[in-house]
């Protein structure tokens, strides 16, 4: 059960960094660096997620 837990808990940061990084793309004076930093750290959050439900 924690590793589920564990796996929600991820998959709601995600979902957080996706919304930030839609808010950031409105805006017009958006920074490459951010984009950039949220689009690694959604990707690293992804492969963790993706490494928990193989176990």
């Amino acid at each position: 059960m924690k590793a589920e837990s564990h796996i929600e808990s991820l998959e709601k940061k995600h979902l957080s960094l996706e919304k930030e990084l839609h808010t950031i793309l409105a805006s017009p004076s958006s920074c490459d660096q951010e984009i950039a930093d949220i689009k690694r750290r959604k990707l690293q959050i992804r492969d963790e997620i993706e490494h928990l439900k193989k176990k």
